[in-house]
C-alpha cells in the first residue's frame, strides 16, 4: 500500500486544518484503497487521483458555503455513493451533522467503515432513497451528479427547513455537476446560482465542472 498519502493539493486551497483534520484527510487514501479493492465505489483509474477528483472536488462546496458559521446545522448528502461529498465536508465542518443516504447498502458499508476508521463522530448513514425520507428535515442538501436537477429538487425541497442559519445564503440545495448544463437547467425550470469550479481550483480536471445552488 502506498504511503504516505499527500494532502498538499488540499492544503493549497484550505490551510486552516487542525492536526486532527490533517490526520483524517491523510487516512482517507489508505482506507479508500483498502475498501475499494473489496467494494468498488470509486473508478479503479481514479483511486490514484482520490484527492483531486473526489476529496477536493467535494470541498468545492466548502469554498463557497462555510457551514461552520451556522452552528449546529444538519446536512443531507443524497446518493452519497462512497461518501462524496459528505465525508470530506464532515471533516471540514466537525460541528455540523451529516446524514449520508444511498439506496445501495454495500456502498454505505464503505462509508461507515471510512467514517469509523478516521474517527468521524458527525456522520450517520441511511440506506434509503431520498424520496422515502419522511421523518426529518435539513438545513442544506448536497449531492454530486446523481440525478437530473429537476428530480433532485423535487425529492429534496420537502426536506429543507425554512429557518435560515447562514447569513449569506438561504437554506437550500447544492449540487456538483459537470458538462453542458443548459438543457438540464432549462428543463428544471429553476434558476440556480452557478460557479465554475475551475475558477476556484484551476486544476485542468476541473474544466466544465460546476457548483449549483438552489435556495429553497
Amino acid at each position: 500500500m502506498r504511503e504516505p498519502y499527500e494532502i498538499s493539493l488540499i492544503q493549497q486551497y484550505f490551510s486552516e486544518f487542525t492536526p486532527e483534520q490533517e490526520t483524517q484527510l491523510r487516512q482517507l487514501g489508505p482506507l479508500y484503497e483498502e475498501w475499494n479493492a473489496k467494494i468498488n465505489v470509486i473508478s479503479r483509474k481514479d483511486i490514484d487521483a482520490l484527492y483531486e477528483k473526489h476529496v477536493l472536488h467535494s470541498l468545492a462546496i466548502a469554498a463557497i458555503f462555510d457551514f461552520s458559521l451556522g452552528g449546529q446545522m444538519e446536512i443531507l448528502d443524497i446518493g452519497t455513493g462512497g461518501g462524496f461529498p459528505g465525508i470530506p465536508l464532515a471533516i471540514m465542518f466537525p460541528n455540523v451533522q451529516f446524514t449520508l443516504a444511498d439506496s445501495i447498502a454495500k456502498k454505505l458499508k464503505v462509508v461507515d467503515a471510512v467514517a469509523e476508521g478516521i474517527g468521524l463522530t458527525n456522520v450517520t448513514t441511511r440506506h434509503t432513497r431520498v424520496e422515502d425520507i419522511k421523518d426529518k428535515k435539513f438545513d442544506f442538501i448536497v449531492s454530486r451528479a446523481v440525478a437530473p436537477l429537476k428530480d433532485l429538487w423535487k425529492w429534496g425541497k420537502p426536506l429543507i427547513r425554512a429557518d435560515r442559519k447562514l447569513e449569506a445564503y438561504k437554506n437550500g440545495m447544492v449540487f456538483l455537476k459537470g458538462g453542458d448544463l443548459a438543457a438540464e437547467i432549462s428543463e428544471s425550470r429553476l434558476r440556480p446560482y452557478q460557479w465554475d469550479i475551475h475558477d476556484i481550483f484551476p486544476e485542468e480536471w476541473y474544466r466544465e465542472k460546476y457548483l449549483l445552488y438552489v435556495p429553497s
